[in-house]
């Protein structure tokens, strides 16, 4: 079959990195086509090159036949070219109608004529499938609403090729299954999808054919039903992988962390952890999940010490905790891997060995009166890359200059290096490649086989439920249900996830 659109050795070049070496990639008329990979390996470049963000220093792009140049965004979106990005681009005091038809709106003369826009916003979502109330405002309608209500904006504009940049990160089970029927209804009229994802069951579930990058350079294109994950996963890394996490049978002991009750408020001031309550025993890990956005930051941020709480307490190991500073709670064998590493982990213009010590920097044999001492610091740092396979060529290279994996190593490698009782990890692989996940995957469960209680949040609904011992849910700042891992299904967890408990 032809191709309706073809990318021939597209080149883009950034000071200091080749983002896209010479990449092939081409999209068949009615197809849902994978692109995956490692990131930073230049999957989101290539797809702001065809959407005319960025333009190629070398290649072409072929289009139903034509070689084009796509200078900017509005030329690609005439050419029947969309795209929906991860993070949305809406606004939320507008209506669904308002956002469609925004930069193109039906006028009676100068005026915007609403009552044609309600007319094809309504027309438009009943030809695709894409139900959603055209009156409702963006800020009232769920994630998943919003997701179709971008997909319609790329169809009002007579989108032929749609490109979905990890388009299930912030959507339930539920949503992801009515999405992916969309997708499919979408192909049987004609429309062609680039489905840009690291999430490999979705590969072998919605996608027609795949192809992988890595490191910049296309390594393969393959028909899915003709591949596997973990030869997708092998492609992508240039190694074998695992994929699933490996552990035994929880031996959990007497309860280390006891919530009762706790309450907290968000940054506006609105109740966003209500009413709390639960408990996790050393040798267990408890995983929560829940849609981003729920109350898990507020509640971690309460639990280590970042955030008052308004009721409730905080014991651990029975003595009380609640209301204490960070660093008092660090001192009692807490360890936090926090959500946004940049922000919360590291200082990113600090090196390896600085990095390694933060927040336990006043302890032996790191300080020596006011002063630090650095031959120890460089030689616990030495000891910590070795461990826990840090990729970095010396303990004086400024962290930013690393991988997201390799970052956050440092920040596992340094919490779980004091010997904690109580292991929070929140997002432990956000942002971090598949060779790595597997690492941390491991240093997790071998922190509850050592005896520590382990505290998972996780967007990552997969990661959840092959990690946990027992899996609480949020919703709303709820815990709606707590359920043994081994009784927990996608279908199950996504309904709780969504507020509906049978």
């Amino acid at each position: 079959m032809q191709p309706i659109l073809s990318m021939e050795g597209i080149t883009k070049r950034f000071p200091g990195v080749i983002a896209n070496d010479g990449v092939n990639f081409d999209l068949r008329a009615g197809e849902i086509h994978a692109l995956v990979g490692e990131n930073g390996a230049g999957k989101s470049t290539l797809m702001n090159i065809l959407f005319g963000l960025y333009q190629p220093d070398e290649g072409r792009i072929v289009y139903k036949g034509e070689e084009l140049t796509i200078d900017e965004p509005n030329q690609a979106i005439k050419l029947g070219i969309g795209m929906v990005h991860q993070h949305f681009k809406l606004v939320p005091p507008l209506t669904v109608t308002e956002n469609i038809v925004l930069g193109s709106e039906p006028k009676s003369g100068l005026k915007f004529d609403r009552k044609k826009a309600l007319k094809d916003v309504e027309a438009l979502s009943e030809k695709y499938g894409l139900l959603v109330d055209p009156n409702a405002k963006i800020e009232n309608i769920s994630v998943g609403m919003q997701q179709r209500v971008e997909i319609l904006k790329t169809l009002y504009r007579g989108a032929d090729i749609i490109i979905l940049d990890e388009p299930t990160a912030v959507l339930t089970p539920q949503e992801v299954k009515e999405l992916f029927d969309i997708l499919k209804g979408l192909t049987k009229q004609g429309k062609s999808i680039i489905f840009i994802t690291h999430k490999l069951g979705e590969v072998m579930e919605i996608t027609n054919r795949a192809t992988v990058m890595r490191r910049g350079k296309t390594i393969g294109t393959v028909e899915t039903s003709e591949t596997s994950p973990t030869h997708l996963a092998e492609m992508m890394v240039g190694r074998q992988v695992l994929l699933r996490v490996e552990k035994e049978e929880a031996k959990p002991g007497k309860p280390v962390l006891r919530v009762d009750g706790l309450s907290a408020n968000d940054d506006r001031g609105l109740l966003s952890v209500n009413h709390v309550s639960f408990e996790i025993r050393e040798g267990e890990i408890l995983g929560i999940a829940g849609v981003e956005g729920n109350g898990q930051s507020e509640l971690l941020e309460v639990l280590t010490g970042l955030r008052k709480p308004v009721s409730g307490e905080v014991y651990l190991n029975e003595k009380k905790i609640t209301g204490l500073t960070a660093k008092e709670i660090k001192n009692h064998q807490v360890g936090y891997v926090p959500e946004d590493r940049h922000k919360r982990g590291l200082v990113l213009d600090f090196s390896v060995s600085e990095n390694t010590i933060l927040g336990i920097h006043s302890r032996k044999p790191f300080a020596k009166g006011v002063n630090l001492d650095y031959k120890a610091i460089n030689n616990h740092a030495d000891h910590l890359i070795e461990k826990f396979d840090v990729r970095t060529p010396n303990n004086q290279v400024h962290v930013r200059n690393l991988s997201g994996g390799n970052q956050q190593k440092i920040i596992i490698a340094r919490e779980l290096d004091t010997d904690p009782v109580l292991f929070i990890a929140s997002q432990p692989t956000r942002g971090v490649d598949i060779g790595a996940i597997e690492f941390i995957h491991r240093q997790i469960v071998d922190a509850r086989d050592n005896g520590k209680a382990v505290l998972l949040v996780s967007a990552e609904l997969q990661e959840v439920m092959s990690l946990s011992d027992r899996i609480a849910v949020i919703y709303e700042g709820e815990i709606v249900d707590i359920l043994e891992a081994k009784d927990a299904t996608e279908d199950k967890l996504g309904l709780l996830m969504a507020g509906i408990k049978k």
